[in-house]
């Protein structure tokens, strides 16, 4: 099975700066990891790929230059090659241009069978990269699979997590999955394969590699309008409680109570 594991690079960090005139993150100067959802999907292709006992897992990803160093870690961790989107104009993509830029670098793959999402990414978890993706090639998707059951004959089985518990649903190859945190439990990149990795070179594509359509890509191309971002702020005031346990359960059961959080009817306390 040929697959292709879409990542992406986000901060490693929640406390994030904001561009005001672009309402993008800026990302400069922040420490940056593989989206932690990616890191599922990452191993998940290589399970499948162990598996099956052949094919090969492509790790594919938008993003600055430097973003190689992350494709290198996916090519340590067992991913087999790895390319980059990576061009001025690809800068402050939403979700819909994103999903068209990264379809354009998996027409430039070539053959596949899967690909596999994240769930979202932590910097934006709107969720929508993987679905929107698949809608651009123009094949089925598959999203918060948390179990892969059997794959045969050109269909793949799967369980997927609803509000409601669980569906157990069929999908016909080639598709689109994204997965879940449950569905397994990431390996770590070897000494052994960090060194290969840096012998391996990267494709870079640019927007002319991949014959974008300038209007469908970056800034331009995202339809979404953000009006505004901003860290919230908390008027809450933090209460430390010290001294004897008995004085730290005696006021805290008495703050809930003149809270309301809790109901004075029918309880009786005893602080003897």
């Amino acid at each position: 099975m040929n697959i292709i594991v879409c990542v992406k690079q986000v901060p490693a960090t929640n406390e994030v700066r904001m561009n005001e005139k672009t309402n993008t993150i800026i990302r400069e100067g922040v420490e940056s990891i593989i989206n932690p959802y990616d890191m599922y999907a990452l191993e998940e292709g290589i399970r499948i790929r162990e598996k099956a006992g052949e094919g090969r897992v492509t790790a594919l990803s938008m993003g600055i230059p430097s973003v190689t160093e992350m494709l290198r870690e996916a090519m340590a961790i067992g991913a087999d090659d790895a390319a980059l989107l990576s061009d001025r104009k690809f800068a402050g993509a939403d979700s819909l241009a994103t999903a068209y830029t990264l379809s354009l670098g998996v027409r430039r793959i070539g053959d596949f069978d899967l690909i596999i999402c994240g769930k979202q990414a932590t910097d934006g978890d709107t969720a929508q990269v993987g679905p929107s993706l698949a809608e651009k090639l123009g094949i089925p998707h598959i999203t918060y699979v948390d179990e892969v059951i059997d794959i045969s004959e050109g269909v793949m089985r799967v369980k997927r997590a609803t509000d409601e518990g669980h569906e157990v649903i069929d999908i016909t190859l080639p598709a689109v999955m994204t997965v879940e945190k449950g569905i397994n439990i990431p390996r770590l990149p070897s000494v052994y394969g960090l060194r290969e990795a840096l012998k391996r070179e990267i494709p870079i594509w640019t927007h002319d590699d991949v014959n974008a359509d300038g209007t469908m890509t970056g800034l331009d191309g995202s339809p979404t309008q953000v009006v505004r971002t901003f860290v919230p702020q908390s008027d809450k005031e933090t209460v430390v409680l010290d001294g004897s346990c008995e004085a730290d359960i005696k006021r805290l059961v008495d703050d809930l109570l003149d809270a309301g959080m809790m109901k004075r009817e029918g309880v009786e306390f005893s602080w003897e």
